[in-house]
């Protein structure tokens, strides 16, 4: 590949990159229709498709017209938009750059370097969530088909929303932004995990240690998991006694379990 074609691919995705960032910021000003498609942008299955513009798109463009340096390419016309994004947002938003902010805290804290070198680092797993999200998307909805587990609203864990929080400009906005995709993603796979684990494996581990690390993210492992000195037929007597009937097959602790009334209530929350 030429230098002159690398460097055109390059340009390229990094005016991509900041093309969709001014979308982002042109739509919801105009009016209440952009105003619509704006809040749509900021959750799935719209978010779904920003950032996969963002951070995938180019990973699959790159390769495709350039092989392997195409991939090098995307990955600096990435950061190249987004640096040139930092830099715009922050020009125009003097005041807040002037203010409290958390870049300028951790800068002290940790030193510039290792604080900006440490959050790009955060930024090579994008890929890792962006794969895990494509599970919840299209692996999880058959288990709720196929075996019952519950089904969730995604959006209600897969949003934006950290923009609207007043001084939060540049570097601050797009690293707390990112965070805010990230957590959600990861909430809700713990979410389906939980139904995972408690429908096919409710057998607490042999490692005290482990049961404890993991009890915060899958409760059940305290609240319903078999003992590890248990039997094959204690396993089966809790499966028998947590999954009676033909309801949801959510974890133990689940809010579909609620009843009302000694009824159960399917779509209690």
């Amino acid at each position: 590949m030429h230098i002159i074609q690398f460097i055109a691919l390059t340009g390229i995705i990094a005016v991509g990159v900041l093309f969709g960032a001014g979308v982002c910021h042109l739509v919801p000003k105009l009016g209440v229709v952009g105003r619509r498609i704006g809040d749509a942008f900021c959750r799935a299955p719209g978010l779904d498709v920003v950032i996969t513009y963002f951070t995938v798109l180019p990973l699959i463009v790159g390769p495709a017209l350039a092989g392997w340096w195409g991939v090098l390419a995307a990955v600096m016309g990435q950061v190249i938009g987004l640096l040139a994004w930092e830099f715009i947002h922050e020009m125009i938003h003097r005041d807040a750059v002037k203010g409290p902010r958390i870049v300028k805290v951790l800068n002290g804290k940790v030193g510039t370097l290792r604080n900006h070198t440490a959050t790009w680092i955060t930024a090579t797993v994008t890929p890792v969530f962006w794969l895990i999200r494509v599970a919840e998307v299209t692996a999880y909805p058959l288990l709720t088909r196929i075996v019952g587990l519950p089904a969730y609203n995604q959006a209600e864990w897969v949003n934006v929303s950290r923009q609207k929080f007043s001084g939060l400009v540049g570097h601050d906005l797009i690293w707390c932004l990112y965070c805010d995709w990230m957590t959600g993603i990861w909430s809700l796979g713990s979410e389906m995990l939980r139904n995972v684990e408690s429908f096919w494996c409710p057998i607490r581990f042999s490692s005290g240690k482990k049961c404890e690390n993991c009890a915060p993210d899958f409760p059940d492992i305290q609240n319903g998991w078999v003992d590890a000195a248990g039997t094959m037929a204690d396993v089966a007597r809790t499966l028998e006694e947590k999954y009676s009937g033909d309801g949801v097959h959510a974890w133990f602790g689940h809010p579909v379990r609620l009843t009302v009334n000694g009824k159960s209530e399917p779509n209690a929350k």
